[in-house]
Formats: structure tokens, C-alpha cells, sequence
């Protein structure tokens, strides 16, 4: 029995995502919106939507993908240890990521490399 999913249907939770204002550097996994300033460390505000220059969304290998762009030389507002990488329309944590861990200090810099979220097709 074969399996499908229209790639509009699989868009649909990629543009919601895509919605992100603010992209955060935290020291862990916040719980809930309301719990991303216990772990912020540095944040960028992003243009939301598709197409709007940080997030895109296209075809992947196996499915759909949407693609955060690289954020550069983002100020550090509190030192710690980076784990997460949070992404925030204003009201909702919209999704949480694992980054590679690393020692930031307040007053420098830090570089989000670009990222990409998947949603594989069925199978």
C-alpha cells in the first residue's frame, strides 16, 4: 500500500515555524516561551515568513525542508555554555534545537550557521 503526503500538507507546519521573530542562543531547553528568558544567552531578531530573506522553504532529498539563513556575529547579552537554539514568534516557542555545545562570553559574538528542519515524505 503506498503512502503520500502533498507537499502543500507538509508546508503547512514548516510556514508556522517559519512565523519565528527572534532566533535565541540558550544554555538548555526552555519549556515553553515563557521560559526562554531563564536561558537566553544572546537572540537576533529574523524577517518571518518564506522568501522574506531568513527562512525558506523547498524540496529535500526526502521530503521538505525550511531553511533558517546563517545569522551573524549575533551580541551575546549573558555568558554561558550554548546547548539550544530556540525559535520564538513573540508569543509561542515554535521549535527547539540541539547545537553544537560551546562557551560564549556577554559582550562578544556569536554566529548561527545556517539549519535546516526536515519533514521526510512518507513511507
Amino acid at each position: 500500500m503506498a503512502k503520500a503526503c502533498p507537499d502543500a500538507v507538509l508546508d503547512l507546519i514548516l510556514t508556522e515555524i517559519a512565523t519565528g521573530s527572534v532566533v535565541y542562543v540558550c544554555s538548555g531547553e526552555p519549556a515553553n516561551h515563557a521560559g526562554i528568558a531563564a536561558v537566553a544567552l544572546a537572540d537576533i531578531a529574523v524577517t518571518p515568513g518564506d522568501g522574506g530573506g531568513d527562512w525558506a522553504i523547498a524540496n529535500d532529498t526526502s521530503g521538505r525542508k525550511l531553511t533558517l539563513a546563517q545569522q551573524a556575529d549575533v551580541d551575546i547579552d549573558t555568558s554561558g555554555t550554548a546547548t539550544h537554539i530556540a525559535i520564538d514568534d513573540g508569543t509561542d516557542l515554535l521549535f527547539v534545537t540541539t547545537c553544537t555545545s560551546q562557551a560564549l562570553v556577554d559582550t562578544g559574538t556569536v554566529t548561527i550557521p545556517a539549519f535546516k528542519i526536515n519533514i521526510p515524505d512518507p513511507s
